[in-house]
């Protein structure tokens, strides 16, 4: 396991649509976009109201998707080392940031720690909604080695989810982002992931949705699939933010 300290959700997006996507998830989020950062100005933080910022967007040249970057308080080489003899590949390295895979081809980032959040700094009191949870959508072939991979990564344990397809990890305090795996019905592919936000009234967030342009995809008994102005699915679900 690596000592991860934050975990931010990257929500990538090609950019013919990334203006239309990053003022979406600002206005769904009730946050504000910061000054793009990067060579191209690719990054940008949605910083909330109040409290620590969890969220990141991100322009890319084509695909597009949801990635998790991990802070870890070890060094780089360290947390990559060991996150290859799990079983993961390194894509790439750069100053402050390792791109690694996951066994099941889901691209996730080590990055270093700097005191980027805690507890007493993520606001979640009185929100009608909290973009708090990453789903990874996992072929049934390579479910259990993933989940195995994800478990032993963090060291959050795993237990079972509402249906049985899903498969939780406990977060410890401290962590803004929840981990959930889904089992899909198809037996290969490639590990890919989408976001879902925990909701107090799911349907006057849905609503809340719609109006800045979402669309409903198809309804649950625990939750709601959703596409974003560019296409992207998400979730929204009964779960208290």
């Amino acid at each position: 396991m690596i000592d991860i300290r934050w975990v931010w959700a990257f929500l990538d997006t090609p950019t013919p649509d990334a203006e239309q996507s990053w003022a979406f998830w600002a206005t769904v989020t009730r946050s504000r976009l910061s000054e793009p950062r990067g060579e191209r100005r690719e990054f940008a933080t949605l910083l909330p109201e109040r409290g620590d910022a969890w969220v990141k967007v991100q322009r890319v040249l084509e695909g597009g998707g949801v990635h998790v970057d991990l802070d870890v308080e070890v060094p780089l080489p360290e947390a990559a080392a060991e996150a290859t003899r799990l079983g993961a590949v390194e894509v790439a390295r750069h100053d402050e940031v390792v791109v690694l895979r996951s066994p099941g081809g889901m691209t996730f980032c080590l990055t270093s720690w700097a005191n980027a959040g805690s507890a007493l700094q993520q606001v979640r009191e009185g929100q009608p909604d909290l973009l708090d949870q990453v789903c990874l959508d996992v072929p049934s072939g390579s479910f259990a080695r993933e989940v195995a991979f994800w478990e032993t990564l963090t060291g959050w344990p795993k237990r079972p989810g509402s249906l049985p397809e899903f498969v939780s990890l406990t977060r410890p305090d401290g962590i803004p982002v929840r981990f959930l795996l889904q089992r899909l019905g198809e037996p290969t592919g490639t590990v890919s992931a989408h976001v879902d936000l925990a909701a107090r009234d799911r349907g006057a967030t849905r609503e809340a949705h719609v109006a800045a342009g979402a669309e409903v995809v198809s309804e649950h008994e625990f939750w709601t699939v959703m596409h974003d102005p560019v296409g992207r699915t998400y979730c929204l679900t009964d779960r208290r933010p």
